[in-house]
């Protein structure tokens, strides 16, 4: 298995490998639009690509899906060839439970269903970022289902996620006009994999989904806590550095902060997050000061910065964290087990969850499920690839387009798009 799987084209599926994530985005970044910027600079080099090769319908489809993800809400080819696809806010009542989502509706006959776990990110289903992103895959005749998760916008990942994904999971691939054939995946993007892939081990659920994008998602957590705590993470026995965001070690305390006894606790700790998300840099020491013990626990667990230190401080955390972690580890789980496709991207560059990770995750998973894509560029969420990773950007798209059906492309996909302006 090599850092770069692209070469898997003797089976008997192509799998999606790689596009960028849209939650989990760091605090210092989280007004930035990168979709634009990213999908700009690829599109010299697509259209070389396609002129040079024997373009399939499906790769011209694929460059226009391309192109009008990069377009967000302005104009693009795609917008002129397909209909404008509809957007509905719905009320979804799942076994007496209660899910807000909107539902992108293709123009045309929906091929597949795609269930897109927004990540943890404030504005949840209505980050313009997300609503421009879900429009296109619309286009593309995909149901796209979004739901709001109040836990994640809240900015907090923590097992009951895997239930709710279950919920609404199971909602969609039973409807026949949104999953034709029950045809419907799950895409979703860093923290939020964790559980989604928990979700697809369920025997219920796991057969059902077909597919299963991930973006930078994690294998073990006890490596991704050594590693957004202190900067070390181990690749083929050595242990690296790099500096890693800060983002990461304090999602960890909003996810787990509700999980100490201490209500005092609870504010500090709270009231840390939220002056880390206006200034990084900014000094804590005033609440560390007034801190009770169980949130020193849990604070000197997150400034630690000795690797040798991580399992004893981990084990002083309240036995209510500790459960949730075990609940939303991976690497303790049998993947063996997995029913779908799983098609994985992550960046060399990403400094909240390490690549080596998806490394991990893959090797976990029979061969014949899963491909692995590891781009230079990808911090996360920001991409500035080089030339090969910006061709497998164009690839990636075309396999997602694979995954809908073996239906042929529409009609109007036609190579007249490449002499228009």
């Amino acid at each position: 298995m090599g850092l770069i799987m692209s070469n898997r084209d003797d089976l008997k599926k192509r799998r999606f490998a790689g596009l960028t994530g849209l939650g989990d985005l760091p605090f210092h970044r989280s007004g930035q639009s990168f979709m634009t910027p990213l999908f700009c600079r690829i599109g010299v080099l697509i259209l070389f690509s396609l002129c040079l090769s024997a373009c399939t319908g499906r790769s011209r489809e694929a460059f226009l899906v391309l192109s009008d993800i990069a377009a967000g809400e302005g104009p693009s080819r795609l917008k002129e060839v397909t209909p404008a696809p509809q957007r509905r806010e719905h009320t979804l009542g799942i076994d007496g439970r209660r899910y807000l989502a909107d539902i992108y509706l293709p123009g045309e006959p929906a091929k597949a269903a795609l269930l897109m776990v927004p990540g943890a990110a404030e504005k949840g289903k209505n980050d313009p970022r997300l609503v421009s992103f879900a429009k296109s895959l619309a286009r593309a005749r995909f149901a796209v289902l979004v739901p709001d998760l109040p836990d994640l916008k809240k900015l907090q990942v923590n097992s009951g996620n895997i239930e709710e994904i279950k919920d609404l999971f199971s909602w969609l691939s039973q409807r026949s006009n949104l999953a034709p054939e029950g045809r419907a995946g799950i895409f979703a993007f860093s923290y939020s994999a964790g559980p989604g892939l928990v979700a697809a081990l369920d025997p219920e659920t796991g057969p059902k989904i077909k597919f299963f994008f991930a973006v930078g998602p994690y294998y073990s957590l006890d490596d991704v806590l050594t590693f957004f705590t202190t900067g070390y993470y181990e690749k083929d026995g050595e242990l690296l550095h790099r500096k890693p965001n800060a983002y990461g070690k304090w999602i960890f305390v909003l996810s787990n902060v509700d999980r100490l006894s201490s209500r005092r606790d609870r504010e500090l700790l709270r009231a840390m997050a939220e002056r880390k998300k206006n200034a990084l840099e900014a000094p804590l020491d005033d609440l560390a000061a007034q801190l009770g013990a169980e949130g020193r626990r849990v604070y000197r667990f997150v400034t630690n910065q000795d690797p040798a230190m991580v399992t004893e401080l981990k084990k002083d955390l309240p036995p209510s964290i500790l459960t949730d972690l075990k609940r939303l580890d991976l690497a303790n789980k049998d993947l063996s087990k997995l029913h779908c496709d799983l098609i994985i991207v992550h960046g060399f560059d990403d400094d909240i969850i390490p690549y080596t990770q998806s490394i991990a995750l893959a090797e976990a998973v029979p061969e014949d499920r899963v491909d692995l894509y590891l781009v230079d560029g990808l911090a996360h969420v920001d991409l500035e690839p080089g030339l090969l990773s910006k061709f497998r950007l164009w690839r990636a798209v075309g396999n997602l387009l694979e995954e809908r059906s073996s239906v042929p492309a529409p009609a109007n996909f036609s190579s007249s798009f490449i002499d228009t302006p």
